[in-house]
């Protein structure tokens, strides 16, 4: 039996995979979530979503793709991991999955450029959709892609963007923006999310527990484990979802009932010794 239905679970709190049922809107991820969703009614075109590893960027990205899913009149596609060798492969993605026919004669990255800008106009103006691109670790983009993008975003009538860009990446995704002309300025929407507080921090160790299906009344951890969790994970959603799942199986193994300081500070100084605990410090771009 798993660890976490002898503990009462339905289901793991503490997975790091990106499930959208454990995402936690905390005051920036709930501001960044709202703003974006703004922009794409308005067809505004571009919005960049920054923060370190580990702030929950890939999470929010798989939630806001359900959120738009579940809208009438919305096309929406992500990309996961936008490495591309040249702008032709690039393209022949794009409309592989937006499933847009491209003539099979003449050049073929003309075809690919207009297949997409008839997609765009046709449904776009013509059927009245909202077309969504989101593209995630969007800091691995080179600048051939950047430009093809650059390019998609000057489709547009007089009222408003055929395509709406959604661009999350970490850091460095800002200084590569920068460097390419007329890209930058193009940004509707920037944000940059930063980790959580001890306050924000217990909010979500509670939320995901509860997710998971745990209904007990009882606290599975003390005031003091939550305050040394946030001390050692400086707030970061990913590191605190690592500590709180070794803490609970080790609350299993020791058939113990709560988790408290001592424990925590235990895990982290075997991590210590066995150099795994390492904690970034957080970045901010206004």
């Amino acid at each position: 039996m798993s660890y976490y239905k002898i503990l009462g679970f339905e289901k793991e709190p503490f997975s790091t995979s990106p499930d959208p049922m454990f995402f936690y809107e905390s005051r920036e991820h709930d501001m960044a979530l709202t703003n974006l969703m703004i922009e794409l009614r308005l067809k505004r075109g571009l919005g960049v979503i920054l923060g370190d590893v580990g702030t929950g960027k890939t999470t929010l990205s798989r939630k806001l793709y359900q959120l738009i899913k579940s809208q009438e009149g919305f096309i929406c596609h992500m990309m996961l991991d936008p490495v591309y060798n040249d702008e032709e492969v690039f393209l022949t993605s794009l409309a592989r999955n937006f499933d847009i026919e491209v003539a099979k004669d003449g050049p073929r990255i003309l075809n690919l450029k207009e297949a997409l800008e008839k997609f765009l106009f046709q449904k776009g103006v013509e059927e009245g959709k909202t077309i969504v691109l989101i593209i995630d670790e969007a800091q691995k983009l080179n600048e051939l892609t950047l430009e093809c993008l650059r390019v998609l975003l000057n489709y547009e009538t007089n009222e408003y963007k055929l395509l709406q860009l959604v661009l999350l990446g970490q850091m460095e995704l800002h200084s590569k923006l920068i460097n390419i002309p007329n890209f930058i300025d193009r940004i509707s929407f920037k944000f940059t999310l930063n980790p959580l507080d001890e306050y924000e921090s217990r909010k979500m160790i509670e939320y995901r527990i509860r997710q998971a299906g745990y209904k007990s009344n009882m606290h599975l951890f003390l005031d003091t484990a939550i305050r040394a969790i946030h001390q050692n994970t400086k707030g970061y959603p990913r590191r605190m979802n690592m500590l709180c799942h070794k803490a609970l199986k080790r609350l299993v193994m020791r058939n113990k009932f709560v988790i408290d300081e001592d424990l925590i500070k235990e895990i982290v100084g075997e991590e210590i010794q066995q150099g795994l605990h390492w904690v970034r410090q957080p970045s901010v771009i206004a």
